[in-house]
């Protein structure tokens, strides 16, 4: 419900295209805070809220990680400098899309691999016998290598 005073969370939501679970759990890191709490202790959204909302929205939909749209927040759309760390934030959000795009073609041609082990002609399935192949190569967990944490 709208007034003078701001907007409800379930407002801000429809609003923002943000859910209010999603909302609640951006301000727990910090990336949004309502700017009041009505007498009844709702949290109270202004219109900078909202867009604020809505920035975080665009900006996740483009698979940018909570500390890099954290780093976006922080900048002044006026600095030269901060323009420059702009530049900077999504060359490297560049570099972490471009990662994942190489992750990608290679497990589209692991798939076109493995779809190529059986044209369902033969009495058993080559893609199951294949699949339960590669899991006895598998290391067992505690002997698993390490692998590079995930972007987002």
């Amino acid at each position: 419900m709208a007034n003078d005073q701001g907007y409800r969370i379930g407002d801000a939501a429809d609003r923002s295209g943000v859910s209010a679970a999603n909302i609640r759990y951006y301000e727990k890191e910090g990336l949004v805070a309502p700017q009041a709490r009505s007498d009844n202790s709702y949290r109270i959204y202004s219109d900078a809220d909202v867009h604020r909302l809505r920035f975080i929205r665009l900006c996740r939909a483009m698979d940018m990680s909570l500390d890099e749209v954290r780093t976006l927040l922080a900048l002044d759309l006026r600095s030269k400098a901060d323009c420059d760390a702009a530049c900077v934030a999504l060359d490297s959000h560049l570099g972490h899309v471009r990662e994942r795009l190489r992750e990608l073609r290679s497990l589209e041609k692991d798939l076109i691999a493995l779809r190529d082990c059986c044209d369902g002609t033969d009495a058993q399935c080559h893609i199951i016998e294949t699949l339960h192949a590669r899991a006895d190569r598998q290391p067992l967990a505690s002997a698993r290598p390490t692998r590079a944490a995930r972007h987002v």
